[in-house]
């Protein structure tokens, strides 16, 4: 027979239980380098050997903002990743993502060991039986250093790639522009666009990103390169990397 002091504490720690579910369940508002992420504690706790168990669990001290999120000085855009693996316990990635070494360093910091262990051993991004063709498309603009605003002396547009069907399709369908075509290394042809004028340029290189991109691919990344090569002139690269899957062909 339950006596009433018994019984009173066995309420007090059914409330204490109920307090502490709820708490784990209220959500949280973080401020990672000035992202705002809202989860629940139960999700930052996943791991408790982790920073962020520590943090919350209350070993670490912690920082707040002026509207009293917790604040931590990270990357705010790579902890979406972060984020969805303690939620899911799964790390899924973009196809085109090309931060993983930056990922690597975010996943140390925070001490998710899982999440380090995938990341230091990652599953191929396709099955055996597929590979990745790439199409390299890059604009070279000469701009004059004396005019203002600055102008475009002459611009030309490159695409090399080993999609010979890639390329035959953009000869039969660019056929109003000036173009010239050269063997490159590793079996590589390039097809060069100009010299035009800069709208030229821009009108041609709408096009051509949007024939590639109906034929399956997708932009991995993109990168600016400056160059000075005389005194009254700059040169600006502008270079674009097209990927997507294919079969392999047995020989």
């Amino acid at each position: 027979m339950l006596t009433p002091s018994r019984c009173l504490w066995i309420e007090k720690k059914k409330r204490k239980s109920r307090h502490e579910g709820e708490l784990m369940t209220t959500p949280v508002t973080l401020n990672v380098g000035g992202v705002l992420y809202t989860t629940s504690l139960s999700t930052l706790q996943r791991y408790p050997d982790s920073m962020l168990g520590a943090m919350f669990r209350g070993d670490f001290p912690t920082t707040r903002d002026t509207q009293g999120n917790y604040f931590i000085d990270r990357d705010g855009t790579l902890f979406r990743y972060i984020l969805n693996f303690l939620r899911t316990s799964e790390l899924t990635l973009p196809v085109d993502f090309t931060e993983t070494d930056l990922l690597r360093k975010e996943a140390d910091f925070y001490q998710i060991e899982p999440l380090i262990q995938c990341l230091h051993d990652p599953k191929p991004l396709y099955p055996p039986d597929i590979f990745e063709q790439v199409v390299e498309l890059s604009s070279t603009r000469k701009l004059s250093k004396y005019s203002n605003p600055v102008a475009v002396i002459i611009t030309q547009l490159t695409i090399t790639t080993k999609v010979h069907g890639l390329l035959e399709g953009i000869s039969n369908n660019f056929t109003k522009w000036n173009k010239h075509m050269m063997d490159t290394r590793d079996c590589q042809v390039s097809f060069t666009f100009g010299p035009c004028d800069y709208h030229q340029e821009v009108s041609l290189r709408v096009h051509l990103m949007d024939y590639i991109m109906k034929q399956g691919f997708t932009i991995r990344n993109t990168r600016v390169h400056h160059m000075s090569e005389r005194a009254n002139e700059n040169t600006v690269e502008h270079h674009w990397t097209f990927c997507r899957p294919a079969h392999k062909v047995e020989d």
